[in-house]
């Protein structure tokens, strides 16, 4: 039977960048950031300007184009950045994207170390 921690160490396949490069990414403007929160988190603590909010517990229908749900910027060859309340969420949605054929995910972690670092916001 697996454990929280054996799906955390899988995820560990997604590439975990810190808060600066983040908002490097963020500047250059070439990738798909998503925070994975549910909507009341979003909306007590804002977001990453621009970011998509797409909760972990929909990225699957987000992220497949066979279903209505999907979303036209989840491209598999898109560059895309997640984050979270703490880098957790966003290391399983980056694994589970990666096995839905997602080559180009990385995690920035949680959104307190992203404003502290001086990241841009939104609410």
């Amino acid at each position: 039977m697996k454990t929280a921690k054996d799906y955390l160490d899988a995820a560990n396949s997604v590439p975990r960048v810190s808060a600066e490069e983040g908002i490097a990414i963020h500047k250059a403007g070439d990738t798909v950031f998503v925070d994975v929160r549910d909507s009341a988190d979003i909306e007590a603590s804002g977001t990453i300007a621009g970011a998509l909010r797409i909760s972990r517990g929909f990225i699957e229908f987000a992220a497949d184009p066979a279903t209505p749900f999907h979303n036209k910027a989840l491209q598999k060859d898109a560059k895309i950045a997640l984050v979270c309340g703490a880098g957790g969420q966003a290391a399983l949605t980056g694994k589970t994207m990666q096995d839905m054929g997602y080559t180009e995910v990385v995690n920035v972690g949680g959104i307190g170390d992203w404003k502290d670092a001086g990241g841009p916001m939104e609410s």
